[in-house]
């Protein structure tokens, strides 16, 4: 489909727009924006491609031309549309206020009632992504075998059998992180160290903890180490952010559903619910707009920096001797606009010399389940990350999101192994500790 902006008009939406697309939304959102192009830079895909289709000007005009029905959704539109990170650095540039999540979610859950979500993907890797990843002992299990694997050194013949596995499996296989050993299970109750300041909910989420354990950990102690009581609901589930933004709702509404029971028992007590994932929080912040009785936990949510840093942190003693910088993770920054508390707290960390990054706020390509969907592009970002990190002379590199760090320790792996890629909250605990990491002696 070949369109320009310049054939842009004003019309209202035609009564024939196919299968109603385009309906679940205010259309005055589309009228929003006004074209201007300041967006465009802040778009990781137009400056990967140079296409306006691929900008978010140029996408809100695709969408609208669809549910104007001036324009079929065809697979080159639909092409436009998936290639989005749905990072919302738009949202960020734009001076006008648009919407721009809503408008692409929008897309999302009309693709998701036509039955056509992520049409990339091969049965495997839907099974994978929707019924094995937000369910935390699933992974936990399949995670196992790799853990003891690794654990004995047989992690390299795991990389090289991995060459025969189809490209699909290939790709989810190169991801994976080395895995500390699983904490097992928490207690429900974790209590202050020293003298009560807060008592909060722990959301634990269910890829992040499979994946980094010793996060948890961290996030937990730390917060105790502040003064904190810590209460770990037994039946909290997934976030539901693989599935929301999927534009599959319901799914996404169920788990809402159960997490508001899970923390409701004692929502009242608490003065926050803590999680340490970017990528969750967005929508844990959201559920108010899932769910009709949603509001009183979204209100609650707050992600690990932001709460700290409102507190008012312990400073921590023992020294981190390395130079590090930081990625901004886009549900973080975009999405939630929190971009100086994790930096004020790595700032607390004795002998930790903060480094800028070049494109600090561009997606690293990780984007959810971006990797899956989009490898090509989300590959493209993903060096580029990597090369930016490089250039900084850093050896190690913090972000607050799960599906960051591993994009980003898998393209730092190809040239260097030893550098340590992190949650903030890691670093704050080697502090606090003195467990420093050997990744922080060779700075």
């Amino acid at each position: 489909m070949n369109t320009t902006l310049e054939s842009q008009r004003t019309s209202l939406p035609l009564t024939n727009a196919p299968a109603g697309l385009g309906r679940n939304i205010d259309y005055e959102l589309f009228m929003d924006c006004v074209h201007c192009g300041l967006c465009l830079g802040s778009c990781p895909t137009y400056v990967e491609t140079g296409n306006e289709n691929d900008s978010p000007r140029g996408r809100i005009y695709l969408w609208r031309a669809v549910a104007d029905g001036r324009a079929e959704l065809s697979d080159d539109v639909r092409r436009h549309l998936d290639l989005c990170l749905e990072c919302r650095a738009c949202e960020t540039a734009c001076p006008s206020g648009v919407q721009y999540g809503q408008i692409i979610g929008s897309y999302k859950k009309d693709a998701a009632r036509l039955g056509s979500v992520f049409p990339t993907l091969n049965t495997l890797q839907r099974l994978m992504l929707f019924h094995l990843t937000p369910y935390a002992q699933r992974m936990r299990w399949a995670l196992t075998p790799l853990r003891l694997l690794q654990r004995f050194g047989l992690g390299g013949a795991v990389q090289r059998l991995s060459r025969f596995l189809p490209q699909s499996l290939r790709r989810m296989n190169d991801i994976i992180p080395p895995l500390s050993p699983h904490y097992g299970r928490l207690p429900e109750l974790l209590p202050a160290e020293g003298k009560r300041r807060a008592r909060v909910a722990l959301f634990v989420g269910c890829a992040a903890d499979a994946f980094f354990p010793q996060t948890t950990l961290a996030t937990a102690r730390v917060l105790q180490r502040n003064g904190c009581d810590v209460w770990i609901p037994r039946a909290q589930v997934c976030c539901g952010a693989l599935h929301y933004h999927a534009g599959l709702v319901e799914p996404a509404r169920r788990f809402a559903e159960a997490n508001c029971a899970a923390f409701g028992e004692k929502l009242a007590e608490v003065d926050a619910i803590v999680n340490n994932a970017g990528g969750c929080g967005p929508v844990l912040k959201e559920y108010g707009h899932l769910l009709a009785n949603g509001s009183a936990f979204a209100a609650k949510v707050r992600d690990i920096s932001e709460f700290l840093v409102d507190l008012g942190p312990i400073a921590p003693t023992h020294p981190l001797n390395m130079k590090a910088t930081y990625h901004d993770a886009c549900g973080l920054s975009h999405a939630q606009k929190i971009r100086q508390p994790p930096r004020q707290l790595l700032a607390l960390i004795p002998g930790l010399e903060l480094l800028p990054l070049a494109e600090s706020e561009h997606c690293c390509g990780a984007a959810g389940s971006y990797n899956l969907t989009q490898p090509e592009m989300s590959e493209q970002l993903g060096r580029r990350k990597a090369r930016h990190i490089l250039d900084t002379g850093a050896r190690a590199i913090f972000t607050g999101n799960v599906g960051c760090l591993l994009q980003i320790a898998r393209y730092l792996r190809e040239s260097r192994p030893d550098f340590w890629v992190a949650h903030p909250v890691d670093a704050l605990w080697a502090s606090y500790s003195g467990e420093a990491p050997p990744h922080s002696q060779r700075g």
